[in-house]
């Protein structure tokens, strides 16, 4: 076997001791390291597409709930022997049209979103304590597992990124009408509650992709931190998603270099490094308004 291929196998098993990594370079140029790349890349992509959004009409809440309503999806796929992507991305879209439908004002969809979510969440550790082998399932769900991102599943992402830039690009303008000002929105014939369903369906189809990568207890550096940093540095809505975006997706390709180099976890390094820049930012930011004031 090539020594890439051998570096790239134990690289992905994590057998090696955390340190510096002399066959980094090697790692890099792997198969499993490239197609960690293109996802986490596509990943970042949709996730600063709807990041900016998710800041604007406060469902943070909801985003995070989403991941975890993905989760009996996940591991009811592992016990039926389907695909994980296919049953986390059918229950993450399904409790957002729950959500979505149940809740259009801020109070009822936080009701909703909390209800959903301990149903949810109950399924899905009765799905996994009904089979050993989910536990490695409920893992990969809750932390992510970038590295193992298969050729099919970067074709998924592909077609999901491409769905939800289309539909984005396409109600743009009245979605964000209805995010800023709902009530003056709904006043003008704007769909405001369509449009509230249509985004939580987004949500979930972002979500998924960012469950896949980085986990759902990390979910918030890749879809909530770099949208909440971009809105720091700006107040156009067009400029904050392309910051968002390219935060999202340096945290991404940073994490996977330092990951391969130092033998680290990649959704450790991509969370911390999405943060690292939010701190910055913030704290710029509040000196910069102290010495204003």
């Amino acid at each position: 076997m090539p020594a890439s291929l051998q570096a790239a196998g134990t690289f992905a098993q994590g057998t090696l001791a955390l340190g510096y990594q002399h066959n980094w370079w090697q790692i890099l140029t792997s198969a499993f390291m490239r197609n960690a790349l293109i996802g986490g890349t596509l990943v970042a992509l949709a996730a600063g597409l709807i990041g900016y959004f998710v800041i604007v009409r406060n469902t943070a809440f909801a985003a995070h709930a989403l991941a975890h309503i993905g989760l009996p999806g996940a591991t009811g796929a592992a016990l039926l022997g389907l695909p994980v992507g296919m049953g986390l991305l059918t229950f993450c879209v399904g409790g957002a049209l729950v959500i979505g439908a149940l809740g259009s004002r801020a109070h009822d969809r936080e009701v909703a979103t909390g209800t959903v979510l301990a149903l949810a969440t109950g399924f899905g550790l009765f799905f996994n304590s009904l089979a050993t082998k989910n536990s490695s399932t409920l893992t990969n769900v809750l932390f992510g597992n970038l590295l193992a991102i298969t050729h099919q599943q970067l074709l998924t992402f592909t077609a999901l990124l491409l769905l939800l830039a289309a539909t984005v690009v396409f109600v743009f303008r009245p979605l964000l009408f209805a995010s800023v000002n709902p009530q003056v929105a709904e006043a003008k014939g704007v769909p405001v509650r369509a449009l509230s369903v249509l985004f939580m369906v987004l949500l979930g189809i972002a979500v998924t992709m960012a469950v896949l990568a980085v986990g759902t207890l990390l979910l918030f550096a890749l879809v909530v931190t770099p949208a909440a940093t971009a809105i720091m540095v700006t107040a156009r809505p067009v400029l904050a998603m392309t910051i968002s975006t390219a935060i999202s997706v340096l945290s991404v390709w940073t994490g996977l270099v330092v990951s391969a180099i130092f033998n680290m976890p990649p959704s450790f390094v991509i969370v911390t490094i999405a943060c690292g820049i939010w701190l910055a930012v913030w704290t710029v930011d509040r000196v910069r308004n102290s010495t204003v004031h």
